[in-house]
């Protein structure tokens, strides 16, 4: 059996601990029995609620328990590791003010830069290019804002697209500090810019990439900046940061199990799609409107257990017309995971699971559920009966046939 998969970290870091596993599960808030199925590979952790629930009990971050994808060797992921040392560094070296000495190109050039950055992130989910892209980058902006006055306020802006990009390749590579320190680094250009679509869209960032450390607290500063943004909702990139703010505060609520106050955001999240009459929004490459609500309620039914049941909550919506491959394969890859949960329509949910990594690969390999999902599914079949397309697509996740 691999040593990839969340239950046997569990074991490690509970045996580390020194604590038995009747009191881990009491911690955890689950029975010792399953707790055992878990840290034996016969249950998939595949649950934000269960990962965080046996993360607090351990005292641990979750990430701890998830594994890094350059523990694996087959996949482009690996290649981002020295990437990120380097973009910690830049992180770590550049303050909003201070000129880096180094050359810099004329804006146009960073410019076009930047916006093929944004394709990376929000349409590609290339997350290696944008490593490599990025520490130069955020070098020759930080020193075009102190140069060229007159430019300050897109040069900013264009800070603020680059630090999303670093929150979000620091997210998959699951490093909690440095994702939250660009996810802070995104609000202060937010701040500065002093646009309330803006603010929405850093106070939302934050909330989906480091909403696992406090969820409590996530659900608080999205419901907190929503409220702040209301008296603004007849602009429509505000309308948006609005919505995705309620969606953030739905998948907050669902990650602790109340299910009525989730339902609760993602009807006005719905609401201010319709009043805005929505269906892909174009704000900030975040596509909020019908459709984009639609994959949330996909992923928030998960969240919540509802399993296979997800592809009835999903049908009918149509993904395909939200420009944005990554998009796209977050769609697939939920109602897959809700599919092969159940033995009836698990190869049904395989076939979405191979949609979703032929449009986004580094994205959905590097999904800790959809690789836990995958695991269980291949777990459950023989050998020669897990099938060839079952076996290559846990192969490039890492996750070791049987036997």
């Amino acid at each position: 059996m691999d040593d990839t998969y969340i239950g046997r970290r569990v074991r490690e870091v509970r045996s580390w601990r020194g604590m038995n596993l009747k009191a881990t599960a009491d911690l955890a808030g689950m029975s010792a029995s399953y707790l055992s199925m878990i840290e034996n590979g016969k249950r998939p952790v595949t649950r934000r609620q269960t990962l965080e629930a046996l993360a607090r009990a351990l005292r641990v971050a979750p990430t701890e328990l998830t594994g890094r994808p350059w523990d694996r060797d087959h996949d482009r992921s690996t290649e981002i590791h020295p990437d990120l040392v380097a973009l910690a560094a830049t992180l770590d070296a550049y303050e909003i003010g201070d000129d880096p000495g180094d050359p810099a190109r004329e804006w146009p050039a960073v410019a076009a830069d930047v916006d093929r950055l944004v394709e990376l992130m929000q349409i590609r989910a290339d997350y290696a290019t944008q490593a490599t892209l990025l520490p130069g980058l955020l070098g020759e902006l930080h020193a075009l804002y102190v140069r060229e006055p007159g430019l300050r306020a897109v040069v900013l802006l264009g800070l603020l697209r680059c630090y999303s990009s670093a929150t979000w390749v620091a997210r998959l590579l699951r490093s909690d500090g440095l994702t939250l320190m660009a996810a802070m680094r995104v609000r202060q250009c937010a701040d500065d810019l002093a646009v309330p679509a803006w603010k929405g869209y850093a106070a939302w960032l934050r909330g989906v990439t480091t909403g696992s450390l406090n969820r409590a607290r996530q659900y608080q500063r999205a419901v907190a900046m929503a409220d702040t943004l209301t008296s603004h909702l007849d602009d429509i990139d505000v309308a948006q940061a609005y919505g995705q703010l309620q969606l953030s505060a739905a998948l907050a609520a669902a990650a602790q199990a109340d299910r009525d106050t989730a339902m609760t955001h993602l009807a006005e999240a719905d609401a201010i799609a319709d009043r805005a009459d929505l269906d892909v929004g174009q704000f900030a490459q975040v596509w909020f409107g019908r459709i984009n609500v639609g994959i949330w309620r996909a992923t928030i039914g998960m969240e919540l257990g509802d399993g296979a049941k997800v592809a009835e909550t999903a049908r009918g919506v149509p993904v395909e017309k939200i420009p944005s491959p990554a998009r796209q394969a977050v769609f697939y890859s939920t109602v897959g995971r809700g599919l092969i949960s159940e033995k009836r329509t698990a190869e049904a949910g395989l076939r979405l699971l191979l949609r979703a990594e032929h449009l986004a690969p580094q994205h959905v390999r590097g999904d800790v559920f959809v690789r836990e999902a995958v695991a269980a599914m291949l777990r459950r079949a023989e050998r020669d009966a897990g099938g060839r397309e079952l076996r290559g697509l846990a192969w490039r996740m890492g996750v070791a046939p049987i036997g």
